[in-house]
């Protein structure tokens, strides 16, 4: 599938150590030296520094350095910060590191303004395990970016959550064939049957595209030893 450029903030679940378990880093870091505290003073400084790109950076060093440590007022303050990039960097290296803290703010983001930071709060709910009520992911059946709604749709792929078939078989019908398709292949993964028949009606989906990646979906589960798909393909 193509890659989404706003992925790029929080590392894919799909790397490193397989699906949902990316790489974590060290929750202890290393022993400060002077100039280290140094930085880190200038980077707490710079946290308020009027250009957003000055701050994404601090963020992203201080909260490394000091996410076990950061006091609830500052971490508000900086989730809060009106510069989306700023919110999404806050979010996703705190995800990255496993910080616990992080939890309460999670189901917050799923509702802010912009796109990526409810991107990046959708994979940490998934990344932390978290209770996710099938009522705040119906939600995202008409997020006005496709961008959020194909990443449900991937994320639901990659975990096994009670429930979801009639939120995929939804999102298999989107406007966007980009979600069509995050919707088919995790409908594939999880419902093997309901995929297939989904695979079957994309036959005639009026992308092009799409229409030939079913197909090729099709004939790959054909040349596969038996499976609950194949043999609900040779009915």
């Amino acid at each position: 599938m193509e890659n989404n450029p706003l992925d790029q903030i929080l590392p894919s679940p799909n790397k490193g150590k397989g699906p949902g378990r990316p790489s974590t880093p060290s929750p202890n870091p290393a022993p400060e030296t002077h100039a280290t505290r140094e930085i880190l003073k200038q980077a707490k400084a710079d946290l308020k520094h009027p250009d957003p790109k000055v701050r994404i950076i601090s963020v992203k060093y201080y909260l490394e350095k000091s996410h076990l440590s950061i006091t609830m007022p500052l971490l508000q303050e900086i989730l809060s910060d009106p510069d989306s990039g700023v919110r999404a960097q806050a979010l996703s290296t705190l995800v990255t590191f496993g910080s616990p803290i992080i939890s309460p703010f999670l189901k917050k983001h799923l509702r802010d303004p912009d796109p990526m930071v409810r991107m990046v709060a959708l994979k940490g709910m998934f990344r932390f395990k978290e209770k996710i009520d099938l009522n705040l992911l119906m939600q995202f059946l008409s997020d006005d970016s496709p961008w959020v709604r194909r990443k449900v749709a991937t994320l639901l792929g990659w975990n096994q959550i009670e429930g979801v078939l009639p939120i995929l078989v939804e999102m298999s019908k989107d406007e966007d064939p980009k979600v069509r398709k995050a919707a088919l292949f995790s409908l594939v993964t999880l419902y093997p049957e309901e995929g297939v028949q989904g695979l079957m009606e994309t036959m005639t989906d009026l992308d092009p595209d799409i229409r030939n990646w079913a197909r090729d979906q099709l004939n790959r589960m054909l040349e596969r030893p038996a499976t609950k798909a194949t043999l609900f393909l040779s009915r």
